[in-house]
């Protein structure tokens, strides 16, 4: 097995589903090229103003300027500081890409940005991913806290409006990056995007979690507000954001939890950026952000947000028993079950899974959940029960298995309770691996054609004669036969192709090189 299998084996199934071979051969000549102006571009730029450890953390991870990367020399390279990359297609769900942060793993995305959007993507791309993130890995500091992160962002509770928002998101990306897109079809991936973005009831815990990993990982300056560097990974990987992160019109203020709070505007150079006074000050900000999360205040408030996102969450009761399931409705008991929990009850729908130590107990259940806040949290006998809680609720019914009861009762405060006479019932974050055997591909994203189609417009869009071209140059470059007449009549070749400046900036190179005059390439990027 090459590196990069390993490191795809080594997944989960939930994780290993969207994990793609790099498919190394089909990058063009011209796809190479976009790597090697952006990076040659950048180092240049960033080397007096990116964090110390980039430029060594170029050849640390196996990032050269020259040619796109293989994953394979990435993984070599990482593995000496704990990580391992494996390729995407894209955007993945955020839950997908935050757990293989946790657990050490680079998302990088194969595909490579056109020529027509060399400055900025709004597409997820392989030099965003591996020149911008991957270079600072070789700072512990910052690969732990990158690897924590993860964990806060995986543990967030999300909604159901966020999944919209996400999916609008990748679609837009799609077709801004698909040169068959029809201006129609953009307004429409734009209007789709406004339409989801306004349907969000409030910032839900894993888009404030996004929020600081934005400001801090992407977008993220470190050191004096007055000469700060660049460490975030947008700002690293983006010729225009790498110049205009440092401009005077640019506000810089001192990074605080409030970060998570500020929404930003992808579509746009950012006018405010937050500075680290060094990469320990990170983890400060981030303890502080999850110590306001459900996952770590628990009780009646962790609850209430798992109920209001209304998806499905991870459950964990003080018994040690895990419960995965939509939580949709709780009851208040006449008596707090415990210090911060008034509820005495919390209904689940289904299906349900119950979990202990992160393995699953069983199949998932298809119907309703409940768990019974109290001191007892044994398994119920088989046959009729009937037991009073601390907290004034009473159940009563007939228990089949221990969990799964039928007939259920339930008073409280002398009233009688409208609950399903069938379900499970617990007393008192689940096995992934298990739900994902059950409900693994009801979780996999549908736009996967259109990211197909868009590479495939992509690649068609580069004639047979240009593709030569771009390959006869680099040819030139790497056997040092590039002599003056040769790139001449390469040059003249190229002027046929009047859509491809990038072969004009590519020759004009080699001339300067050569000591040839350089010709005037128009519509060249600065």
């Amino acid at each position: 097995m090459t590196p990069t299998e390993r490191a795809i084996a080594s997944l989960p199934a939930h994780l290993r589903r969207f994990a793609v071979a790099q498919d190394y051969p089909s990058y063009t000549a011209r796809d190479h090229a976009v790597w090697r102006y952006v990076l040659r571009r950048l180092v240049a730029h960033l080397r007096d103003r990116a964090h110390e450890s980039y430029l060594a953390g170029l050849a640390a991870t196996g990032i050269g300027t020259e040619r796109i990367p293989h994953l394979d020399e990435m993984n070599e390279r990482l593995a000496r500081v704990g990580w391992s990359a494996v390729g995407v297609r894209g955007f993945i769900p955020p839950a997908t890409f935050t757990e293989l942060q946790s657990r050490g793993v680079l998302a990088i995305a194969a595909d490579i940005r056109s020529h027509e959007h060399i400055e900025y993507t709004p597409a997820p791309d392989i030099i965003h991913e591996s020149a911008g993130h991957a270079p600072i890995l070789a700072d512990q500091r910052y690969a732990d806290y990158l690897r924590r992160c993860g964990e806060v962002g995986f543990k967030a509770i999300a909604t159901a409006e966020d999944q919209a928002v996400f999916e609008a998101v990748r679609h837009l990306s799609i077709a801004k990056e698909d040169p068959a897109s029809s201006p129609e079809e953009l307004r429409l991936a734009e209007e789709r995007l406004a339409a989801a973005a306004a349907s969000r009831r409030y910032a839900s815990e894993s888009i404030r979690a996004s929020r600081l990993y934005w400001w801090t990982a992407e977008y993220g300056l470190v050191g004096s507000l007055e000469r700060p560097r660049i460490y975030g990974a947008g700002l690293l990987s983006s010729l225009g954001e790498s110049v205009h992160c440092l401009d005077p019109s640019v506000e810089r203020v001192p990074l605080d939890a409030s970060c998570a709070d500020a929404d930003y505007d992808i579509t746009r150079m950012q006018p405010r950026l937050f500075v680290a006074r060094d990469f320990d000050h990170l983890f400060e900000v981030l303890e502080t952000f999850a110590a306001t999360l459900s996952f770590r205040v628990g009780g009646d408030p962790g609850l209430a947000e798992a109920e209001r996102a209304g998806t499905v969450n991870h459950l964990v009761l003080s018994s040690g028993l895990e419960v995965t399931g939509r939580l949709v409705r709780r009851v208040e008991g006449a008596v707090p079950a415990g210090p911060g929990l008034r509820t005495a009850l919390a209904r689940l729908d289904g299906p349900v899974l119950v979990s202990r130590s992160g393995r699953a107990d069983g199949r998932p259940f298809p119907g309703t959940a409940l768990v019974a806040f109290g001191p007892d949290a044994s398994l119920l006998p088989p046959g009729r029960f009937h037991m009073q809680l601390p907290t004034g609720l009473s159940l009563s019914g007939f228990a089949i298995d221990g969990r799964e009861v039928v007939d259920l009762r339930a008073m409280l405060a002398g009233r009688a309770l409208d609950l399903p006479s069938w379900c499970l019932l617990l007393r008192a974050p689940a096995d992934p691996e298990s739900w994902d055997r059950w409900f693994g591909a009801l979780a996999a994203s549908g736009e996967g054609e259109g990211e197909v189609a868009a590479r495939t417009h992509k690649a068609s869009s580069l004639t047979p004669g240009a593709a030569l071209l771009y390959a006869r140059v680099r040819d030139l470059r790497e056997s040092g036969r590039a002599e003056p007449s040769r790139l001449a009549a390469l040059r003249s070749e190229a002027a046929a192709y009047s859509g491809e400046w990038l072969l004009a900036a590519e020759i004009a190179e080699l001339e300067a090189s050569a000591g040839a005059t350089r010709a005037s390439v128009p519509g060249v990027p600065p």
